[in-house]
């Protein structure tokens, strides 16, 4: 009987080879469906970061041209067809394998760098090395390893432009002191005429050093995208700033984004007031100007003090919207004693449309800016003639601030104080109180900046900084780096004739010429008459008073009505010589008008 042997059973290396040859074909077979599902991820990969990457007001517009484009594709004849070819194709596209590049080491420093990083790491020996002869070697040593304590370092045009190191644990790096000394050691060591960033991880016993790209010098001012209410200070980087917007170029090169920094004011700004201090020639005064211009482009009112009386403001006197450019102290005397009525007044009348549950007015809606350049010149006078027999009587230059600081931001008035820093001393303690928008402008010393913004920033401008350069801090937030935007004097003839003349199209009309006010961002509508405002009524038991007096606007010397009836004048004359020469020319006199006269003059 033959005898029938079993089949063999296929080993398991033939299964396996079976297993992978079937996943292969099936792979092959595959293979456009993952490149595509691959493509498509990475498709809506990149399109979530732009999401995320985008500000707020360009998703509103993407999303309406995205919609467009749609609808477009929906109608068009094979339309959807074309879409959905084009769609395969990029998804085709972004889903290929790349070829792999080899991998290459990246390469060490080079002998010059070597050098830089070891004078470094001796630099900050004295500071980060412990006292006494520890158990453990220290990081931090004379003659020690740099390789230990540097674990990433970059170089820009040969010189250290990013570093990252750790410090011993036992370091004080909560004191700002401490910190302070080790900032300017690094500052120092790797470059004095940059500006840095320092980012302290006290978890990790880490710092971060970066040094920073110069912020732009070439944007003008301009009537800048914000919402009603803001105002821009100038240009700022960095990851504080999560806004742009867009700005035009001296160079004529188009437009651009940037991070600006924004200044809230009105009723519900927690910082409505703003003092800036700064070096001469720092650019304090051109802050000024630039946000004179952005409230008349707004369609505010702007009252001016220029104690320096240069003609820094001359360009904005006599214009619609501008109340007066006082240089004298008579004049300043007049403009703050209006400007303390004019700020009750407004408050009584607020109040009382409240109680009545109707509508604000709209000259108490309407902006005031007082804007005031140096007023500790004015305090005392230069001239004795110019003061006028009275001037010692009744309240002083900085004491009719106090009505406006405290109660302006109910009222919708700002006060703007710039000032040097040699007479910081003798401002009141109102503008310090209430002014907590602080600006710094001029290669200052980062002490004498944190004097005056609360927190020292980390490393100040360099020397040959640009006008314009400095910090901003508001209220309790963040010290940024400041640009300020190019707003030179236009009758300055040493400046760009490209920043003269974006100023110069910025100015409203003349009051001796029969045209509109300025147009609100870009827009031109014709002027809408403004109503008259009501005189101040009577308060309870007491004697009734005159309306608050107000500036007109015949020209130069601005017009209000002086104390005790003399005139601030830029001429240094006394009230009724001036006004017998306006009689004489055949003018109008000074008078004491109200607000409502002075403003339908305009």
């Amino acid at each position: 009987m033959t005898r029938w042997t079993k089949p063999a059973r296929p080993s398991r290396w033939r299964m396996r080879n079976a297993v992978r040859a079937g996943a292969h074909g099936v792979l092959d077979v595959c293979h456009p469906l993952l490149v595509l599902g691959r493509g498509l991820r990475r498709l809506a990969a990149r399109s979530a970061a732009w999401w995320r990457r985008a500000p707020r007001e360009r998703r509103g517009p993407a999303l309406f041209l995205l919609a467009v484009c749609g609808a477009l594709v929906w109608l068009l004849p094979y339309g959807r067809t074309a879409a959905l070819l084009a769609l395969l194709g990029a998804a085709a596209w972004h889903g290929r394998e790349r070829a792999a590049v080899p991998y290459a080491a990246p390469a060490g420093p080079d002998e010059t760098e070597r050098t830089r990083l070891r004078a470094l790491y001796e630099a900050l020996v004295p500071y980060f090395a412990p006292v006494g002869d520890p158990a453990p070697p220290p990081l931090y040593t004379h003659g020690g390893d740099w390789t230990e304590v540097f674990e990433e370092f970059a170089f820009r045009d040969g010189r250290i432009s990013e570093l990252l190191l750790c410090y011993p644990a036992w370091f004080r790096d909560g004191e700002p002191a401490e910190r302070l000394r080790i900032e300017a050691v690094l500052a120092a060591k790797t470059g004095r005429e940059r500006e840095y960033r320092f980012c302290w991880d006290q978890e990790g016993n880490r710092l971060e050093m970066t040094a920073l790209e110069p912020l732009p010098t070439d944007i003008p001012v301009q009537p800048f995208v914000t919402a009603p209410g803001e105002a821009v200070l100038g240009f700022t980087d960095g990851p504080e700033v999560r806004r742009t917007v867009p700005v035009r170029l001296l160079t004529g090169a188009g437009m651009r984004d940037v991070p600006p920094v924004l200044w809230r004011t009105g009723p519900r700004s927690t910082e409505p007031h703003l003092l800036a201090v700064g070096l001469p020639g720092a650019g304090t005064s051109s802050l000024l100007r630039s946000l004179a211009l952005q409230a008349l482009c707004r369609r505010g009112d702007v009252l001016i003090v220029d104690g320096d009386g240069g003609g820094e403001f001359a360009c904005l006197a006599a214009r619609h919207g501008v109340l007066g450019v006082e240089t004298t102290l008579p004049g300043a005397l007049s403009a703050l004693e209006w400007a303390d009525r004019e700020t009750e007044r407004r408050l009584l009348a607020a109040g009382r449309a409240r109680q009545r549950g109707e509508d604000l007015p709209q000259d108490v809606r309407r902006p005031l800016w007082v804007l005031l350049d140096r007023p500790t010149a004015l305090a005392l006078p230069r001239f004795p003639q110019a003061a006028g027999p009275d001037a010692g009587a009744g309240p002083g230059l900085l004491e009719l601030l106090r009505t406006p600081l405290r109660h302006g931001r109910a009222a919708g008035v700002t006060v703007v104080v710039a000032e040097p820093f040699a007479a910081l001393d003798e401002l009141p303690h109102e503008v310090f109180a209430h002014a907590r928008a602080r600006v710094v402008l001029g290669a200052v010393r980062p002490e004498e900046a944190g004097a005056v913004l609360g927190q020292t920033p980390q490393t100040g401008p360099p020397a040959g900084s640009p006008p314009g350069r400095g910090f901003a801090r508001l209220g309790t937030g963040p010290v940024l780096r400041l640009q300020v935007p190019a707003t030179p004097d236009p009758f300055d003839e040493t400046a760009g004739e490209a920043a003269r003349r974006a100023v110069w199209s910025l100015l409203p009309g003349s009051v001796h010429e029969p045209s509109a006010r300025p147009a609100v961002l870009g827009h031109t509508p014709a002027a809408a008459p403004v109503p008259p405002a009501p005189a101040r009524p009577p308060t309870a038991g007491a004697p009734p008073r005159s309306a608050p007096e107000a500036p007109h606007h015949d020209g130069w010397d601005g017009g209000y009505g002086g104390r005790d009836g003399e005139r601030g004048g830029r001429d240094h004359r006394g009230g009724r010589q001036a006004r017998e020469g306006k009689r004489e020319r055949g003018g109008r006199g000074p008078g004491r008008g109200t607000v409502a006269s002075a403003r339908q003059a305009t």
